[in-house]
């Protein structure tokens, strides 16, 4: 099933990529483009590329912190594969809704229960939305001057963005530190889903949904008490949010350009990742392309088009591979581990 599932996301995916080359590039001086490519400091592209990885490794490092805290033992290799394989899954899902239940399917395989996994994944998801909506607010607030500079043609996708972020993370909150709240909408949902025959009714089903319930009450009763857990993750999710749009200020290095102040490059990053973070398309494909192009023309001026296809190529596209590459791995050590295991218990004879 989540292989048929990755299979058509894939294609979604593929087909989307399709739309957006050939809507971007149409017409355009595709020589002329290359030529700039080309001629960009290497330098600036390797720290770049770095940059991605230490956003990768980031969420990887609050999976260890989040399990150690519950008293749960991981190596740090195996939450970055962890980390890795939500990143894969969130770049070809809609709105990155593959990311955690793929996280969650490998979590199991390390015996973390399921309702646990989810509110620490939950966690990670809010404080990552967080980010965004406290950046949303504040450059209306603060920074007057940098909105009718660069974003007047596309605030109302901006606020957009932003109001769906904030209605996203407060509900998300609501269900973390609300859980019998939490239990009554997921019962009411399956009752719903029994009268409408998309389940059938199972008295087992409801059991073993109460029981897990009681391990996610515990976990968000510890997280009330632990606050600090809580801002130490809200501290590692800025240092990486910040480093993935610092990205595209590594662009504008490796262009040779200056003028425009690192700040200004790198909360314009931000405002498209506020604009795009929830719409129903993967990895923002499409409207990130277009929104690159309107609000950065001032900073790239000429080679605005040029830097697009690098920033987007290194902030999404190497972010997909490496991320692609390390499920791959997590995949090949799951399936080793599955077969030793088999043949201990086997005593080698399958």
């Amino acid at each position: 099933m989540q292989t048929k599932k990755a299979f058509w996301n894939c294609i979604f995916l593929v087909v989307v990529f399709g739309l957006t080359i050939y809507g971007i590039f149409h017409g355009q001086d595709l020589e002329k483009m290359m030529s700039a490519i080309k001629n960009t400091d290497i330098r600036w592209i390797l720290a770049a590329i770095f940059l991605v990885l230490f956003f990768i490794w980031g969420e990887s490092i609050i999976i260890w912190y989040m399990m150690r805290s519950f008293q749960v033992h991981l190596k740090k290799r195996i939450c970055f594969l962890f980390s890795s394989v939500g990143f894969f899954f969130s770049c070809i899902t809609p709105s990155a809704t593959g990311g955690q239940p793929m996280q969650i399917y490998y979590m199991k395989k390390e015996k973390i229960p399921i309702p646990f996994a989810t509110v620490i994944l939950m966690i990670i998801t809010i404080t990552y939305k967080l980010v965004l909506v406290i950046v949303g607010i504040g450059i209306p607030i603060f920074a007057r001057g940098f909105m009718n500079e660069y974003l007047v043609e596309i605030l109302p996708v901006f606020y957009l963005g932003l109001l769906l972020n904030v209605f996203c993370i407060s509900f998300m909150t609501l269900l973390v530190f609300h859980p019998v709240l939490a239990e009554k909408i997921i019962l009411k949902c399956m009752y719903w889903m029994e009268r409408l025959h998309i389940l059938k009714h199972k008295e087992t089903r409801i059991l073993k949904f109460q029981n897990s319930m009681q391990i996610y009450r515990e976990t968000a009763a510890y997280l009330k008490e632990h606050k600090q857990v809580i801002v130490y993750v809200i501290f590692i999710t800025f240092m990486q949010r910040f480093a993935l749009f610092t990205v595209t200020y590594m662009v504008y290095l490796a262009f040779g350009m200056s003028g425009t102040n690192i700040w200004d490059i790198i909360f314009l990053q931000a405002v498209i990742s506020i604009s795009v973070d929830m719409l129903p398309l993967p990895g923002g494909m499409g409207i990130s392309e277009s929104l690159f192009l309107k609000i950065f023309s001032p900073v790239f001026q000429s080679v605005t088009l040029p830097a697009m296809v690098v920033s987007r190529g290194l902030s999404y596209y190497s972010q997909l591979l490496i991320s692609a590459l390390f499920t791959v791995v997590a995949q090949i050590y799951y399936t080793i581990k599955k077969n030793k295991r088999i043949e201990n218990q086997t005593g080698g004879y399958k």
